[in-house]
């Protein structure tokens, strides 16, 4: 309950003071990648029941010869890169966290494809609601390999409090300003999930 309470006062809060630069980012966004503004997917919430994510589009859409999506290296553009390194493509998760879909601190929300591939024990991160940042986010973010970052997300599962959740929120803003763990080494982004071995 204190939890939900933090996530919904934070987030209003938040939204109200940075609607202005929220809206100055959206423009720049409309200008150096063109519309839509937002990139929106169907994630696995808590449970794993789907919601609709939104944050602020980052590549171009740039396909092949057959109408499928160019590799991210193909797309991304240095804006979109800034983006991502500063973190300030997740602001419109703000809305995510409002409507209750979200929470400030959680295991990220990753793709509905990945479902399937999780093993028992790595599932059990859907039993929060997914979060903006994270243990793993803190620990290392996309550097990190697969298995790693998920048994961190089911560490915070068993380790939630509301002292580690303002920890985590405060570690972020390091890990924001240095860029830290923005990448996989040999990715733009970060590599799919394919499953575990383990």
């Amino acid at each position: 309950m204190w939890k939900r309470l933090f996530d919904l006062v934070a987030s209003a809060l938040l939204l109200l003071v940075l609607a202005l630069p929220m809206a100055a980012l959206a423009l720049l966004v409309w200008i150096r990648l063109g519309r839509p503004v937002l990139f929106c997917q169907r994630r696995p919430g808590r449970h794993g029941r789907p919601f609709r994510l939104c944050k602020f589009r980052t590549m171009l859409d740039r396909t092949d010869g057959a109408g499928e999506p160019l590799p991210d290296e193909e797309r991304i553009t240095p804006f979109g890169q800034w983006l991502r390194r500063t973190s300030l493509d997740e602001l419109p998760e703000l809305w995510n966290v409002l409507k209750g879909e979200m929470s400030l601190v959680g295991p990220r929300p990753l793709l509905m494809e990945y479902l399937s591939l999780y093993t028992p024990e790595q599932a059990r991160r859907h039993e929060v609601r997914p979060g903006i940042t994270g243990w793993a986010q803190v620990n290392g973010r996309n550097a990190l390999d697969w298995d790693e970052r998920l048994r961190m997300d089911v560490w915070y599962v068993d380790h939630r409090s509301f002292l580690l959740d303002l920890r985590i929120l405060w570690l972020t803003l390091f890990k924001v300003v240095s860029s830290e763990g923005v990448t996989q080494e040999g990715h733009v982004t970060v590599e799919r999930f394919r499953g575990s071995d383990k």
